[in-house]
């Protein structure tokens, strides 16, 4: 299996979604438009929204690799910019650029929901479910207020800092020593 990243005009990730799909139906690409939902407080109500992980990108799944004819034809779609890594050129993601993708494609689905979390006794979070489950690392910062965690994901040279949210979830080890 094959997958690429591909950079589209901003905020019409869906128009160019039903572009492509009216374009290569019966073919056996998938596209792939990862998604999350944040909690939004304003004026002491809070809501989900949801918005793009990565904007402005998309990923293509393929049993085969790409030819310089999928590149031309795909070039033709009103709102297509380039391929990752270099544009023209079509590199399939490899290494850790691929285990990132495949981390909201494969693990969380098209829709990242909240994770699940607690602190330790030093005040770190400590990620018990979800998707930030596997990127403690990533982790820069932590909005407790929010319930947001902000997470550096990079793909080929480009950073992107996005924030995921989460939930609080009370430690039972907590608990115990409140009792």
């Amino acid at each position: 299996m094959y997958y690429y990243a591909i950079q589209v005009k901003t905020r019409s990730e869906e128009k160019f979604i039903r572009l492509f799909n009216t374009m290569f139906s019966g073919s056996q690409i998938k596209i792939f438009f990862p998604k999350r939902t944040l909690p939004i407080r304003r004026r002491g109500m809070v809501t989900q929204a949801t918005s793009a992980v990565f904007p402005g990108y998309l990923f293509l799944q393929s049993e085969e690799t790409f030819s310089n004819d999928f590149y031309w034809n795909l070039r033709r779609l009103e709102g297509f910019y380039r391929f990752l890594k270099t544009g023209r050129y079509i590199e399939p993601l490899s290494g850790k650029n691929l285990e990132v993708v495949l981390h909201f494609i494969n693990k969380i689905g098209p829709l990242a929901g909240l994770s699940q979390v607690c602190f330790d006794d030093d005040s770190r979070i400590v990620v018990l479910s979800g998707p930030l489950a596997g990127l403690e690392g990533n982790i820069v910062k932590v909005d407790k207020r929010k319930k947001r965690a902000k997470i550096r994901l990079d793909i080929y040279e480009d950073s992107f800092l996005i924030d995921l949210g989460f939930e609080l979830i009370e430690h039972s080890s907590k608990k115990q020593t409140a009792s």
